[in-house]
């Protein structure tokens, strides 16, 4: 599979991928819901195998004592998910152009998710995942 690219709405943020990421994980927990209006899905990655340009239009959000989040000064698309103390980040999928090749692999804090959808695909559901503690993919 060749390099995934990917960029905000308005295209003042862009990034490549020197790495494809195998899995992705569907986040249901309050910050991702309100976020981005559902749950959020995230493939992790090493920090160095997302190749960014833009990067003066990226602003970083401290969302709590663990976390910041990247998106896009401009059009504020949410780009990443960064844990502060650990060597890899998520990439949003709905940031990547065009097909991916990329699986939904699990569901995490579902018992935080909206009460107007269920989760029916049969992948692993956690409800209080402490995703920090898990390894990038």
């Amino acid at each position: 599979m060749s390099l995934l690219q990917g960029s905000c709405n308005c295209g003042a943020v862009k990034f490549t991928l020197t790495q494809v990421p195998t899995q992705a994980t569907a986040c249901h927990c309050r910050q991702c819901r309100k976020q981005s209006g559902h749950y959020f899905a995230s493939a992790n990655l090493p920090k160095s195998a997302v190749e960014l340009s833009g990067a003066e239009a990226l602003t970083w959000y401290q969302s709590s004592a663990k976390v910041r989040r990247g998106f896009c000064s401009k059009c504020g698309s949410w780009l990443f998910w960064e844990p502060l103390f650990h060597e890899w980040t998520s990439v949003a999928l709905g940031s990547l152009d065009g097909q991916t090749g990329i699986k939904l692999g699990r569901h995490i804090f579902v018992a935080y998710k909206g009460d107007y959808y269920s989760i029916t695909d049969g992948l692993a559901q956690h409800e209080n995942q402490e995703i920090l503690l898990l390894p990038a993919q």
